[in-house]
């Protein structure tokens, strides 16, 4: 709201310049896959939305769906860091006026470097600003670079600004490739370090073996995407209803090898909750990683487990 009345650029989330409102036209664009909007990418976002504010133009993020790296290897899909609903709502939350989450097919991927700087940002998007990543490129054959972003953008009366990499304390690159790595390794503080908050899934509820019931674990199941990379394990989490709430908890993500070591779950054990959760789409933060997935000689062992478990995840989130 504006003194009273409606936005005049209400958010929009478009697959199709075309069908861009006029009012989002002649905006700042921040370029990217985007995948996690992390710490790094905030270093893009926020230059884009600074300049965005400088002009008193719309803000626009324009990213690409599938991942490029899927689109040219299907057989090794990306584990997504953030499933495209997700990003666009993170955008969204940022200030970005639109997020144009563009098809990434064999068509766009022909496109020339000077055609995509020519028609696709300046004609299709009206861009006046563009905002990128150092290690940007574009165009078939990733012919385009950032320098010939910046030279091609001047010469038709496109800014380009150029970000560096973003470091964390350590002094190295913060990047989707190092948060996917420490979650494969069970590194959850490091992975939420670098994304600058809890990595976060979601699903919908599905009914499985209730094992979890008959142990005295009611647990609500999400069936993560295949490529997901993240280490079997016990994690202490936080989890989103579809009323908004939120409620701690503790889960697993693993085969349960001490039962039918089948299809991989996550299983979320909700403290202090009652209720049937079947068919409802939740959110499961990670917040700290506890053990790894073990196979015990009984079910009162693992019982006695997951007690401990309980406790040590209680202690974690109340701290």
């Amino acid at each position: 709201m504006v003194n009273g009345l409606p936005d005049p650029r209400p958010f929009a989330s478009l697959d199709d310049p075309a069908r861009m409102d006029a009012s989002l036209r002649g905006g700042a664009v921040a370029i990217g896959n985007f995948d996690g909007v992390h710490r790094g990418h905030r270093a893009v976002l926020d230059a884009a939305l600074g300049r965005a504010q400088e002009r008193g133009c719309p803000a626009l993020a324009l990213t690409f769906e599938p991942h490029p790296r899927t689109f040219f290897k299907p057989s090794e899909p990306v584990f997504r860091l953030t499933p495209p609903e997700r990003k666009v709502e993170l955008l969204r939350q940022l200030g970005f006026d639109a997020v144009v989450s563009q098809p990434f097919g064999a068509e766009f991927a022909r496109l020339s470097a000077e055609a995509f700087v020519e028609d696709y940002l300046a004609t299709r998007l009206g861009a006046c600003v563009v905002v990128s990543g150092e290690d940007f490129h574009f165009g078939k054959g990733r012919q385009g670079t950032p320098q010939f972003l910046r030279e091609h953008g001047a010469r038709i009366g496109i800014e380009v600004i150029s970000v560096e990499p973003v470091r964390d304390e350590t002094g190295e690159i913060i990047s989707s490739t190092r948060i996917r790595q420490a979650l494969a390794q069970g590194d959850v503080a490091q992975a939420n370090a670098l994304l600058g908050r809890p990595f976060q899934v979601a699903g919908t509820v599905i009914a499985g073996q209730k094992l979890g019931r008959t142990l005295g674990f009611p647990t609500a199941n999400l069936a993560l995407p295949g490529e997901t990379e993240l280490r079997h394990g016990i994690y202490a989490v936080r989890v989103r209803l579809a009323d908004g709430a939120w409620r701690d908890g503790v889960a697993s993500y693993g085969r349960r090898p001490t039962f039918d070591n089948g299809e991989a779950l996550l299983e979320s054990f909700l403290f202090d909750f009652s209720g049937d959760l079947y068919g409802q789409t939740i959110d499961v933060a990670l917040c700290a990683w506890l053990r790894p997935e073990l196979k015990f000689e009984s079910a009162e062992a693992l019982v006695a487990q997951m007690r401990r478990d309980e406790a040590e995840a209680r202690a974690i989130l109340a701290a």
